[in-house]
Order: structure tokens, then C-alpha cells, then sequence
């Protein structure tokens, strides 16, 4: 469904068809008398007496040409919840071919910052589709008209809200499209793309791949006919030469496994293994649209993990980027050889402040946290508790898990430096991170979330209505605005 927001100054109330007011808890609706008609509002306070008023939202038809939708308001909201509530009326909405709505932001009760702008928030982001390769689009167009004196969003808030969205979408798109669509070769086209947003854009191919020595992540894309590339993408939003913020995604465009083949039922969804580069590249281009007063960085790993005559094989022995050597065990477990060179590349280039890397890493973070809950791992308690406080605003939920030093006995190997994968047993979440931080050379604070259960969800959740969900774009963005702009 198409929308458009038109916001006006003043319109005549009880004019209107499809209202939308906003009243407390308690549904008291003496707080909207002022706005409709004395036969309108007994009508309404007849069926609020006879309902359970268990519900946030209720819409109530007074004839074929006018309804009233009335949506109440918990003192103390939160700004999720102001979301959840912008999203669960698109979701009762969204059926009519042709609808129009009027939002009075004079029934605002509570006064809570950026009500408005947040509401509409998650309207937006419930509204998404992925419909590119459907014959039989929808046409139909939602016009939702803002009005009032009182709660009226400002327009930098509007601006930096269409740029949020606009980059969680973004990280939507790549996630949803199939991987003999985004291989590699189309994913660096795309990220090209970029750079009318100001974003500075490097592709580093196979050939200086190699030159500079990156055979962790070069070995999980030699059986594909496809390049394998590793992506840098630059925001300099300040002019000075201050540290910038990094974030390192893993860009996996299709995973079958390699010569460790996944299960069919497990393959079809592989095209979303690549969510972690797209969380980095919908960031970025937020930043960019957003003109963000920091500098930051974002570096993708691409490549296909793909069986052929020149695939690699379990048991190969490969030297990364950082000089330590790595006995590939498994080559499902290909994800952290592609950012053991990301991240050690990352540090030695741009010497982060700090640098957090996202990856649909492993199944065992679903076993352990479902689709409630990223997991977390850190080298540093300061970045962890920011990340954990920025998720709790947007719902983007984080829980630390576990690293210690015992658990670096699992994959050391007998024939190299470490192995890619632990064949003791258990701990595979952490033992993967454990793997990962041995990349982070120079004490970096660093921090690991693997997404694996958040990015895709075939049943939808609140603020998106199943497939791509772009988790982790306002989780980052929150902890920039919070604690680094």
C-alpha cells in the first residue's frame, strides 16, 4: 500500500470521514466530546460501555461514509509503545483500496515528545512491502492528513525519521531479494549507487583481495562464479580527524554450506545470510540522508558460498588477513572467516573508536534467545550496556552472553593457529564469537551481535509484517544519537 502524509493547520472536526482521536486508558471519551457530534458521541460511549476494554484500539463505524477510530494512551508511554500503536492501526486499516484518514493531534492527552512523529514512525515501518516480483501489484494508496495546534511534529524530526526508515527499508530490500538477484557482483553495483548520498565508496575485488593477503574470506567464495569483494563505506559528518565508528556486516548473498551442505528445508532461506551487511549499509545510508555530525565507517564482506570442483574443502588450511592460520573444519561455518578479515582489516585501516559487527551467525544464538532477543558478545562493558539501553528504546533487544578464555580451548587446532568450529559440543554461539574476537589485535572495543534468529521472520512482529525485518538499523542509530553525536 502506497501512503502519503499530508499535515494541515486547521480542518472542521465534525465534517470528517475517518477520524482518528486519541483518548486515556480508560477510554473516557469526554475527552473527545469536542470533536464530534452529540448523537456521534452517545453512540460511541453506548458500545465503550458494553465492550472489554482490554484493547489499545477501536474503530467504530457510524455509517458507510464515516468512521472514528479511537486509540488510547497509557500515562508514561513509551516511545516503542507510541510505535506499536502507529503500526497496529495500519494494520486494521490497511485492507481498503482507497482509504483516507484524519489524525487530530489536538486529542494528544498526554504530552509526550514527538508523540506524532513516532506514531507515524510505525506506521511506516509496518507499512513495508516486498512486492518487486509480484505481476499483480497493489494499488491502493492510504492518504493519512495531520492536523492540529497542539503536538505537531517538527520538520527536522520528520526528516530524520524518513531517513530511518528510508535505511531500514533499504536493509529490507537487499535481505528480500533472491540470491540469483544479489550476488555479489549486483551487491557491489548497488552499493556504488551510494555515493550521491555523500557516502565514500572503495571496493576491494579478488585481485587486491589477495594481494592483501585476505584468504580467510576469499576461501569461502572460491567455488562460486562469482567475485568476492570486501566493501568500505565512509560518512565524514564532522570535519575534524576524530576516531570514527565502525561496523563490520556479514554479506553471505547465498549459503549452501560449501562441502558441509546444509539440509534443503534449511537452504531455501539462505538468501537472508547476508542480513548483517545489510543492517551496515542501511546505517550508513541513514547517516548519510540524516547528515549525522560523526564519522563513521562500514565494512561488508561479499561472497557466495557455493559447492564446485574449486570449492573449499573441510580440512583446508588457510592463512587470513592478520597472519594467523585457520583450519576450516567446517565449511558451514563460513561467516566469521569472512570477518576475521573484515575486522582485522577494519582496525588496521580506520582505528576505530569502537567496532561492532553484525552476522546471522549461528543457529545456536536461535536455540538460546528465539526471535526475542540478539545475542550479545563484547570485549568491553561501556559499549555493551550503551547497546543494551539503545536496543530497550526501539524494542531491538540485545542479552550479553558469555566470553571467557576456557572457551578458546574448543578451537584450538592441532594442525594450525585455531579452527573454525567446535567439535567438542555446545557453546557454538560463543565459541564463534570467542573465534572472532582473536581477529580484534589491538584491544579495540568491540562487539559481536549475531542476528541469526532477528533479521527474517515469517510470521511478521510488531513493527513489520513478516520477511525482512532491517533489525539492528535503529538499534545502531540510537546508540550514535545517544552517546556519540
Amino acid at each position: 500500500m502506497s501512503i502519503k502524509i499530508n499535515f494541515k493547520n486547521k480542518i472542521s472536526n465534525k465534517a470528517l470521514s475517518n477520524l482518528v482521536l486519541f483518548t486515556d486508558e480508560k477510554f473516557n471519551i469526554n475527552l473527545i466530546k469536542r470533536y464530534i457530534t452529540g448523537s456521534e458521541f452517545s453512540y460511541i460511549n453506548d458500545l465503550i460501555k458494553a465492550s472489554d476494554l482490554d484493547k489499545n484500539l477501536f474503530i467504530f463505524e457510524l455509517s458507510s461514509k464515516k468512521k472514528i477510530v479511537l486509540i488510547s494512551i497509557k500515562k508514561n508511554i513509551k516511545t516503542f509503545d507510541i510505535e506499536n500503536l502507529g503500526a497496529e492501526f495500519y494494520s486494521r486499516i490497511n485492507y481498503e483500496k482507497r482509504s483516507e484518514y484524519f489524525i487530530n493531534t489536538d486529542s494528544i492527552i498526554y504530552t509526550n515528545k514527538n508523540f506524532i512523529e513516532h506514531f507515524l514512525h510505525g506506521l511506516k515501518l509496518k507499512s513495508y512491502e516486498f512486492n518487486k516480483y509480484k505481476s499483480k501489484k497493489k494499488t491502493n494508496l492510504l492518504n493519512i492528513n495531520v492536523y492540529g495546534k497542539k503536538n505537531t511534529p517538527s520538520a527536522y524530526n520528520l526528516l530524520k525519521f524518513k531517513a530511518l526508515e528510508e535505511g531500514t527499508f533499504y536493509a529490507r530490500d537487499l535481505v528480500s531479494e533472491p540470491g540469483n538477484v544479489l550476488h555479489p557482483d549486483e551487491y557491489t553495483k548497488r552499493l556504488k549507487s551510494l555515493k550521491k548520498h555523500g557516502l565514500k565508496i572503495k571496493i576491494y575485488d579478488e585481485k587486491k583481495l589477495k594481494k592483501l593477503g585476505m584468504n580467510a574470506l576469499l576461501g569461502v567464495g572460491q567455488g562460486s562464479i562469482r567475485g568476492s569483494y570486501l566493501v568500505t563505506i565512509e560518512w565524514n559528518g564532522v570535519k575534524n580527524n576524530s576516531k570514527p565508528l565502525a561496523f563490520v556486516g556479514k554479506g553471505v548473498c547465498f549459503d549452501t554450506g560449501g562441502y558441509s551442505l546444509k539440509p534443503a528445508k534449511f537452504m531455501e532461506d539462505m538468501t537472508y545470510d547476508m542480513a548483517g551487511s545489510a543492517v551496515v549499509v542501511g546505517l550508513m545510508k541513514n547517516l548519510a540522508l540524516r547528515k549525522a555530525k560523526i564519522n563513521a565507517v562500514g565494512v561488508v564482506g561479499l561472497v557466495e558460498n557455493m559447492v564446485s570442483g574449486n570449492a573449499q574443502r573441510p580440512g583446508d588450511i588457510v592463512k587470513s588477513y592478520s597472519g594467523k592460520t585457520i583450519e576450516v573444519l567446517n565449511t558451514d561455518a563460513e561467516g566469521r572467516l569472512v570477518l576475521a578479515d573484515a575486522l582485522t582489516f577494519t582496525e588496521k585501516k580506520f582505528k576505530p573508536k569502537f567496532m561492532v559487527d553484525l552476522a546471522t551467525l549461528t543457529g545456536a544464538i536461535i536455540v538460546s534467545l528465539g526471535s526475542e532477543y540478539a545475542g550479545l558478545f563484547s570485549n568491553d562493558d561501556k559499549l555493551s550496556n550503551q547497546l543494551i539501553k539503545a536496543g530497550e528504546k526501539v524494542e531491538e533487544k540485545l542479552w550479553r552472553m558469555p566470553l571467557h578464555k576456557n572457551f578458546d580451548k574448543l578451537i584450538n587446532s592441532k594442525n594450525a593457529d585455531m579452527q573454525n568450529i567446535n567439535y567438542v559440543g555446545g557453546a557454538g554461539s560463543t565459541t564463534a564469537a570467542q573465534f572472532l574476537q582473536r581477529f580484534i589485535l589491538n584491544k579495540t572495543p568491540w562487539a559481536h551481535l549475531d542476528i541469526a534468529g532477528m533479521a527474517f521472520s515469517k510470521y511478521g512482529g510488531a513493527l513489520n509484517s513478516g520477511g525482512a525485518t532491517g533489525y539492528g538499523v535503529r538499534l545502531l542509530n540510537q546508540l550514535i544519537e545517544d552517546h556519540y553525536e
